[in-house]
């Protein structure tokens, strides 16, 4: 082994060493604040750590309970053990063999706030409960309205992709999205946001028609526990004709523009050339002016001469 591959295998063992010396404590990771609607469902992401090697799922014990009050169980593997007011309303999600310990709430009430908190119990290490790092759950009485994105100017008989998409917190049942348009094919795709919070899309692609002009698209929500929510927008379809005529006059108002700024560059000129032929007649006419008066002064002034020489040879 060189020692550039001793280097890297040191380095991956020190890597190895120190998770291993950061995992080797309690911890959980919870959304502290979630949002839920009631009468539906809520997802509570949870994860954890405890010291020592993994054990296997029927080695460890997950609790679920309020704060401050470790009697007041919401969710327990013994159903007998669960306060009466949860009782088939709560299910662990998660396996805990894989330190997941996420926690469905289901008929959500209006009273369901928490803080909910977490206990482990790993039989051949110890237990722990985790009541700095609990979850408040915040009630929602009716849902938000769905987003929805499309083309504004849709062409006759051109393919176009409507968008429709709405948060939520309860990926086990997440709310279902169906269109008014139940002849056109959607898609659905689901996904997370961050942690507590998923967002389901449908996506719908169909081919304007006529009979589409000034019609309402609707996408409807329905989730869980029998509440709907919806958004409509009316649409617009231009004809192809209409998208035609609108680049013909667009071309030929710059055509004109064009034409107009040609001429004007012309004239212009065409100005400026006449300036310089008036500047140069007037330089010229002046020249040719003061030339003819000083010949008259000179030969005036020669005929002066020659008479007064004249007039003195006679006398």
């Amino acid at each position: 082994m060189d020692v550039q591959a001793r280097f890297v295998f040191c380095w991956i063992c020190l890597q190895v060493i120190f998770i291993g010396v950061l995992s080797d404590k309690w911890k959980v990771n919870v959304a502290p604040k979630i949002e839920a609607l009631v009468t539906s469902c809520v997802v509570m992401p949870c994860t954890f750590q405890y010291p020592g090697s993994q054990v296997t799922n029927s080695g460890v014990r997950g609790i679920w309970y309020k704060q401050n009050n470790r009697d007041d169980i919401i969710y327990h593997e013994d159903s007998k053990r669960v306060a009466d007011n949860f009782k088939g309303r709560t299910r662990l999600i998660g396996d805990l063999g894989q330190k997941n310990c996420t926690l469905e709430l289901l008929d959500v009430r209006d009273h369901d706030n928490g803080p909910f908190c977490f206990r482990s119990e790993v039989l051949t290490i110890d237990n722990y409960s985790f009541e700095q790092n609990c979850v408040t759950i915040s009630m929602i009485s009716n849902p938000p309205q769905p987003k929805l994105q499309y083309m504004k100017s849709l062409v006759l008989g051109h393919p176009d992709i409507f968008k429709c998409f709405i948060r939520h917190t309860c990926p086990s049942h997440p709310p279902s999205l169906t269109w008014s348009h139940l002849n056109k094919l959607a898609h659905v795709h689901h996904k997370v946001l961050h942690e507590g919070i998923w967002e389901v899309e449908s996506i719908l692609a169909f081919i304007p028609t006529e009979q589409d002009d000034h019609r309402d698209i609707t996408c409807k929500v329905d989730f869980y526990g029998h509440k709907t929510t919806s958004v409509t927008e009316q649409i617009y379809i231009k004809k192809e004709s209409d998208k035609k005529v609108f680049y013909i006059v667009s071309a030929a108002v710059v055509g004109t523009s064009i034409l107009f700024g040609v001429a004007c560059f012309f004239m212009a000129k065409k100005y400026k050339q006449q300036i310089q032929e008036l500047h140069s007649r007037n330089e010229n006419g002046l020249w040719s002016r003061m030339s003819r008066m000083s010949q008259r002064f000179r030969s005036r002034y020669r005929r002066d001469t020659d008479m007064h020489i004249d007039n003195r040879a006679s006398q």
